[in-house]
């Protein structure tokens, strides 16, 4: 697992994870936090020179004070971009993906491509999303899973004081930016049009959290977007069809099809 590290971006400093050489592939996690680094990554990162940054306000609330909403935290990535200097392949999951698509509908320039997996952010009347802030500890982890599997090895492990700080952290950074309303913004869906780099959108089946059927959303609103929804497969694909993720991805990224 590549260690982690501190980047800086107008005085706002995060920690990050950083593997691999080539093009870069920037990924914004979802509200549970820096994700570990898994098979996923080490997949991508055999090919691409993969940036998995925590965002401000998680982990640590020192910068917290300085993203009131997603749309700062959009324009936070954009700054974080432009210091790369040079176009990227973004990728994001679930409030991840929402920033990543609030990102994009502002400045597509420097993208090479956009990847949202679950993407919060848009919804579709009719079908409310799963609500993990009043979800249980236990319920909220099964919940994110087809193969509960998954889950059982996650409810399994102890966490240490430490890792218990930064999870309530996060929460409270979460439920900040997710609240009111609950995981969508009011305006983002009719800007879509402006997403002008390529998109793979790629949603679990039995995702209980931003059910699969908001696909047609994104869909219908973005121009130049491919979609694939993995069957048996819940809120965090990556993670629990890891080896189908990197490889849709993959393809995509080489121009190949999704």
């Amino acid at each position: 697992m590549p260690e982690l590290t501190q980047h800086c971006v107008r005085e706002i400093d995060v920690r990050m994870r950083r593997a691999g050489t080539g093009e870069i592939l920037l990924f914004l996690h979802g509200a549970a936090g820096l994700p570990p680094w898994t098979p996923f990554f080490e997949r991508l990162a055999a090919h691409y020179d993969v940036l998995v940054p925590e965002h401000p306000g998680f982990g640590t609330d020192k910068h917290a004070g300085k993203i009131r909403n997603v749309a700062d935290l959009a324009m936070y990535y954009l700054d974080f971009i432009d210091g790369l200097g040079v176009p990227v392949h973004l990728a994001g999951h679930s409030l991840g993906g929402w920033t990543a698509a609030e990102l994009a509908v502002r400045n597509c320039s420097r993208l090479a491509s956009l990847t949202l997996i679950a993407p919060a952010g848009v919804p579709v009347k009719g079908i409310p999303t799963g609500d993990n802030f009043i979800w249980g500890p236990e319920e909220l982890v099964r919940n994110l899973y087809h193969d509960q599997r998954f889950a059982d090895a996650i409810l399994a492990r102890s966490l240490s004081e430490e890792e218990a700080d930064a999870m309530l952290t996060n929460r409270f950074m979460a439920a900040k930016l997710g609240w009111e309303p609950r995981w969508f913004s009011a305006a983002l869906e009719r800007w879509l049009h402006r997403i002008s780099a390529p998109t793979l959108l790629i949603w679990g089946a039995d995702d209980k959290l931003m059910p699969a059927a908001y696909a047609k959303a994104w869909e219908a609103g973005v121009p130049n977007l491919r979609s694939a929804i993995l069957p048996e497969c819940g809120h965090v694909p990556f993670v629990e069809k890891a080896d189908e993720t990197a490889r849709l991805m993959g393809d995509f990224l080489e121009g190949g099809s999704a």
